[in-house]
Parts: structure tokens; C-alpha cells; sequence
């Protein structure tokens, strides 16, 4: 190496002295006198040429030092190599954590450039002990030494020294380190390192509880996965959505209008649908799969013989399923006796998709919200009036739900909507249900100051036909439920009366095979 450094400084000197020798400005320079071989190998002589062809003194880098260890070999290129790589990541490191300070400035919230430092094993980091990267736990010197088992043999020590492996205190111990394998959000603290001894009764009843709050846990994250409620769905129900927009059936799905206690409306922008024509603007009934709100629902389908055979054996998530396609069947029935009503456009699953009774994403007010004169509202009680004679004559319906909620004023007319739970009037509790309805009939229209207005029995006469007579509710009521019981005997005997329902025309249904499921 020191015999490189010589050449080179020769060479140059010479260099130096041939210029200056052919400058026509230089001064002339006598020609070197001829010096013998080891004068030219001499290191005296080599420093001394050196300082005298240097314009400038040698200042020291104090910045940079790429000195080594006086007793380190530098012979070997391999290890200058990795001398130079070695301050080379030195310096990336530095620069690392400067940037890494200017980056999170005064934040309470840092980030750590950590991952991205160089790190070797033969160089002895020098960093204080705040830059040190505790992530790595294989390596944490905070973290307490577990508890040493006993042998295989199960024994250790002889005679009376002798210690088992159900030793209290060795027990103890295990039981402490084994809390490191209760789930994350126990929080088991440090007892390893407080020499902690627990028992087997408590052990074990710490890991009940927390085996019991895991699957208590898991079950609540799985209602909250598969039930709809308030104004969320479930992923379920979203994909249903997701692939009625895909298929072109909407163009978009806009928010939620209405939420109700059997389910959640809301509103979207119709497409088209195998050459069918689908309205400008559309709904999505969506309902909820979740029972306890509405638990009552069941002695609407349960006895109605459309359904009565498929109801007993679907579980609570395939009955409100069963509970869309009840609505659409109904829909349809009081749209082809001209009713007015929603139009279904498609059923998928618990969605129905309907026309929407509005206009420019403003729903029509229900009839208890709008407000009418005394004509419209005398117009709108015998509209309502000849609505329900034709939902039972025509029909062979009750609607069973029937109140100023459930009707809407658009267009000067009332629209009836909800009609998921109407029945027919052969139903064990159907007449019950459409006296409850004319009961609520009479008492608005009566409350909003029609004259015309019938009461509750001659309503109920009016709609069904029958001719019961009586003014106190008690006994009008029994000899409803004595007509009732006439009827379902009737009824087991004889073959029902049923209202025929063709195929044709009737809403499609999307193809439920390839994502059906089986809960």
C-alpha cells in the first residue's frame, strides 16, 4: 500500500515538473540530478517530495473518521470493503434518525424508521437505549424469566429434599405462566414477575371465564354479522343489494327513507330487467332479520294455509323470507283489483324491490302527516272506505294493519302500503283483525272531523257484509270469535276458498341457487 502511495506521488511530481519545464512564463528549472533506486524506494524521501508539491497543508477530517482499531488487519480487501460499507451505513442510519425527528416534530403519535436501519453483527451499536427497537421481544430484557419446569422424570432432589411436579409452590407457579396463553384482551399483568402463585381452583376458574366470555363474545359478533337493524344491513344483505345494481335492475341506491319495526326502506333509481319496465324510481324493502322486534309476526303466517306447511319447518332467518314473499303475493293481488298500491318490481331473499309513491326522492306523507281540507279528508275517508270493501270482496283480504300510518296521500288518492301481514278473512283470527282495522279507521277519520264517518260496527258491517247486531264491544267481539269458529270448522271440512293467482304476470324472482345458504 505504501509503495502505491509513493508511485503516485512521483508521478504527479513529475508531472508537475514537465509543465512547468515547457511554460514559456516559468522560470527556467535545472534538471533533477540522477538519484540511485533506493533513494526513489525511500519513504524519508517520498514524504518530503510530497509536502513540497502540496499548495496547501493537510487538514485532518475530524468528521469522518475511517480509522480502525490499530490492531485490525487491513491487509485483506474484503475487510476495507466491509470498513467502508460499514461507515456507509453509519451514516445512513444517522440520516435516518434525523429525518425521523423532523418527521414526528412535537406529535404525541411518532413513527419509527427503526426497520429500515442497517444493522450488522460485527458492529457494536452504540445508540442509547431510547433508539432501541423493544418490538423484538426475543431479546427484551424486561420480560420475566418463566418459572423452570421439573424433568421428565417428574422429581427432583432425593429423600426428604425431594420436590414433585405437584408441588404447591411449583403448581403455583406454572399456573402463572400458563395466564400468558389467555386471550388478548385478558389482561393477566405481571405476575411472573411478582412470583405469583396461583392455585389450581383459581386457575382454573380464571380460564372458565375467559372461555366463557370468548364464546359469549364470538355469538355477539355473530348477531351483529348476520342481523339487520336501526338503519344498517348486514354484509349479507349488502351483497344482495350490491348485485341487484350489477345486474341493472337499479342504477343506484340513494340512503334510507324509512326504518320501521319489521324493516329498513330505502330508495334507489330504477334500470331495467329483461325487457320489463322498471320505474324511474324504486325502494328497497329490506327486512330485518332480527325477530325480537317484531315477535309477534308469526300468528300472521303461521296460520294463513298459504304458508302454513313451509313455516313449521324454516328457521327464524328463511321465515323472513317467507314474510317478503307474503308481501309480494299480497301486492299483487290488490294491484290487479286496482288498488292503489306499490308495484313490485323484484323479490331477492328478504328484499323487495317496489315502486316508490312519491316524487324527486320525496316520499308521499302518510296520512296521519298530511294535510288536507275538510273536502280532501271527507274524500280520502270514502276512498279508504270503498279501498277496504274491495280488499275484502274483491280481494279476499285483510289488510290487519290498516291506520293512518299505513296510508299515504299522493296525487289526491290514498295509497295502502304494509301489507306484509295481511291475510284472508278465512284466517282463525281474520275478522278479529279487520274489526281492529275499522276500529282505527273510524277513530281518525272521526278525531279529523268527518260528519260521514261510520262507527267502528257499522264499518265493520259495511266491509265484511255480515250483519251483526250490537253496540257494546264485548258482546260484538264474541260473536265475532263465535263466526270465527264456525268458520275454521268449516274450513277443515270443506275445501277452502281461495283467490286464484295465475302465474302469468306475476314479479320475478332473481336465482337465489348460487349463493343460497343453509343457516
Amino acid at each position: 500500500m505504501t509503495d502505491l502511495r509513493f508511485l503516485a506521488h512521483v508521478t504527479g511530481l513529475l508531472f508537475c515538473l514537465s509543465t512547468v519545464d515547457g511554460s514559456p512564463w516559468g522560470a527556467p528549472v535545472l534538471a533533477a540530478a540522477p538519484c540511485s533506486l533506493a533513494d526513489v524506494m525511500s519513504e524519508q524521501l517520498a514524504r518530503q517530495l510530497h509536502e513540497e508539491g502540496s499548495p496547501f497543508p493537510e487538514i485532518p477530517d475530524t468528521d469522518l473518521d475511517l480509522s480502525c482499531a490499530p490492531e485490525a488487519d487491513t491487509s485483506s480487501d474484503l475487510i476495507l470493503a466491509q470498513m467502508l460499507q460499514m461507515e456507509f451505513d453509519r451514516e445512513f442510519d444517522t440520516q435516518l434518525r434525523r429525518e425521523e425527528k423532523k418527521f414526528n416534530g412535537d406529535s404525541k403519535v411518532s413513527i419509527s424508521f427503526e426497520n429500515y436501519r442497517m444493522v450488522h453483527p460485527y458492529e457494536d451499536s452504540d445508540s442509547s437505549e431510547d433508539e432501541v427497537d423493544w418490538q423484538d421481544t426475543r431479546h427484551d430484557p424486561y420480560k420475566a424469566v418463566k418459572p423452570t419446569t421439573t424433568p421428565k422424570k417428574g422429581f427432583v432432589g432425593k429423600g426428604k429434599n425431594i420436590t414433585t411436579k405437584h408441588d404447591e409452590d411449583v403448581c403455583g407457579r406454572k399456573n402463572t405462566a400458563r395466564m400468558d396463553n389467555f386471550a388478548p384482551e385478558v389482561q393477566v399483568g405481571d405476575g411472573i414477575g411478582m412470583d405469583l402463585k396461583l392455585s389450581n381452583h383459581v386457575y382454573n376458574a380464571l380460564k372458565r371465564h375467559c372461555d366463557t366470555e370468548q364464546r359469549r363474545s364470538a355469538r355477539l359478533h355473530e348477531k351483529k354479522e348476520h342481523s339487520t337493524a336501526e338503519q344498517a344491513v348486514d354484509p349479507r344483505t349488502r351483497l344482495l343489494m350490491y348485485k341487484m345494481v350489477n345486474a341493472g335492475i337499479l342504477e343506484n341506491i340513494n340512503g334510507c327513507i324509512s326504518t320501521g319495526k319489521e324493516s329498513v326502506v330505502f330508495h334507489a333509481n330504477g334500470g331495467s330487467f329483461e325487457e320489463k319496465i322498471v320505474p324511474e324510481e324504486c325502494v328497497l324493502k329490506v327486512f330485518k332479520t332480527t325477530l325480537n322486534e317484531f315477535k309477534n309476526r308469526d300468528k300472521y303466517i303461521k296460520d294463513d294455509y298459504r304458508f302454513k306447511d313451509r313455516f313449521s319447518k324454516l328457521n327464524p332467518r328463511k321465515i323472513i323470507r317467507l314474510w317478503a314473499e307474503k308481501e309480494m303475493h299480497n301486492l299483487t293481488r290488490i294491484k290487479k283489483a286496482g288498488i292503489p298500491c306499490p308495484e313490485v318490481v323484484i323479490l331477492k331473499k328478504h328484499i323487495l324491490a317496489m315502486s316508490f309513491i312519491g316524487k324527486d326522492h320525496v316520499p308521499a306523507p302518510k296520512l296521519k302527516d298530511a294535510i288536507l281540507s275538510s273536502e280532501d279528508m271527507k274524500k280520502a275517508y270514502y276512498q279508504v272506505l270503498n279501498m277496504m270493501q274491495r280488499l275484502y270482496q274483491d280481494c279476499n283480504l285483510v289488510h290487519a294493519d290498516l291506520s293512518e300510518y299505513n296510508m299515504l296521500w299522493h296525487d289526491g288518492q290514498v295509497w295502502f302500503i304494509d301489507v306484509s301481514q295481511s291475510i284472508e278473512p278465512t284466517h282463525p283470527h281474520g275478522l278479529e283483525f279487520l274489526f281492529r282495522d275499522c276500529r282505527n279507521v273510524a277513530t281518525f277519520f272521526q278525531k279529523a272531523g268527518v260528519a260521514e264517518a261510520l262507527s267502528v260496527f257499522e264499518l265493520f258491517n259495511t266491509v265484511s257484509g255480515l250483519q251483526i247486531n250490537s253496540d257494546n264491544e264485548a258482546d260484538f267481539l264474541a260473536q265475532i270469535e263465535a263466526l270465527e269458529k264456525r268458520n275454521e270448522d268449516h274450513v277443515q271440512k270443506s275445501s277452502r276458498k281461495i283467490f286464484m293467482d295465475t302465474s302469468e304476470g306475476s314479479p320475478p324472482q332473481l336465482n337465489t341457487d348460487d349463493d343460497d345458504d343453509d343457516d
